[in-house]
């Protein structure tokens, strides 16, 4: 029986490799294969954590890079809130690599900018250190991470790397009276700006709200709101569709019936996924 111990034990490792690598695959339909990789550490702090799909067929060509920015009014929330709709984009995208991305929340002790900012960056910065080449990102987000997604491509993309933005349901003008009504409002003033961020001559709302930096190199942006939204008035989507107007930058918006958290559910998450699709195009012939 002792002989026959190292041979089990041999049997049980291969065994436990195949399943892993097994689960490293996705398959989501003909000839639509992803290589996975979780919880993948691209900075120091335990938050700092990604998922990273990349599509196991290779092809000529750099893949453009989606970057999948969870909400929570940034001070909670999870990368496992967009892992569905992350798998459905990927369908609808099989030649893309995908990042589900955490970041460090803002906290009575920890603020969120340039933090969150940061984060986006050391991600890209990973990114281009694994795939040996230098992407176009496509920045995703909800709710807070639309907002974040915005606020880094228009004012700290210093590298021009950003194809474009899909920001969902997300504050563009943290200053518009509407948006004050926002039950979590005074924590935003309080601790989502680091006071050593905004420098002299602009307040700390102002240099955290998106449209305060568009101008007429900002990426193309595709938006969509909620008919019903309680959490984001309706003026954020008009403040920044007359922004990106004014600097003539290519954008669409779309609304969807529900409220701040009907975007995903059918047959809203399949437009906007189509949506995307169209707008794409349109900003590869930017």
């Amino acid at each position: 029986m002792k002989k026959d111990v190292p041979i089990i034990l041999i049997c049980l490792i291969l065994l436990f490799i195949w399943n892993g690598c097994k689960e490293k695959k996705i398959e989501l339909g003909k000839d639509i294969h992803f290589d996975k990789e979780e919880n993948i550490h691209y900075g120091n702090s335990p938050e700092q954590i990604m998922d990273l799909y990349i599509p196991t067929k290779k092809s000529q060509g750099e893949k453009d890079v989606f970057i999948i920015i969870h909400g929570g009014g940034w001070r909670s929330g999870n990368k496992s809130q967009l892992t569905f709709f992350t798998l459905s984009l990927m369908q609808k995208f099989p030649d893309h690599v995908f990042v589900n991305m955490n970041y460090r929340l803002v906290s009575e002790t920890n603020y969120g900018l340039p933090n969150q900012m940061n984060d986006i960056k050391e991600v890209s910065a990973f990114l281009e250190k694994k795939l040996r080449y230098n992407p176009k990102f496509i920045l995703l987000g909800n709710s807070a991470g639309g907002h974040l997604s915005m606020l880094y491509a228009y004012k700290f993309d210093t590298d021009k790397r950003i194809k474009a933005v899909i920001n969902i349901v997300g504050p563009a003008d943290l200053s518009d009276p509407g948006f004050k009504n926002y039950q979590e409002y005074s924590f935003v003033e309080r601790r989502l700006v680091d006071p050593r961020a905004s420098g002299l001559g602009i307040s700390r709302i102002d240099f955290a709200s998106p449209v305060k930096w568009i101008n007429e190199n900002s990426p193309p942006t595709l938006s969509y709101y909620g008919s019903s939204d309680r959490v984001i008035p309706s003026t954020q989507g008009k403040i920044l569709d007359s922004t990106l107007n004014k600097n003539q930058v290519i954008h669409e918006s779309y609304q969807f019936n529900g409220g701040h958290l009907d975007w995903d559910k059918q047959p809203n998450d399949q437009f906007l996924i189509d949506k995307i699709e169209t707008f794409l195009k349109k900003a590869d012939k930017k």
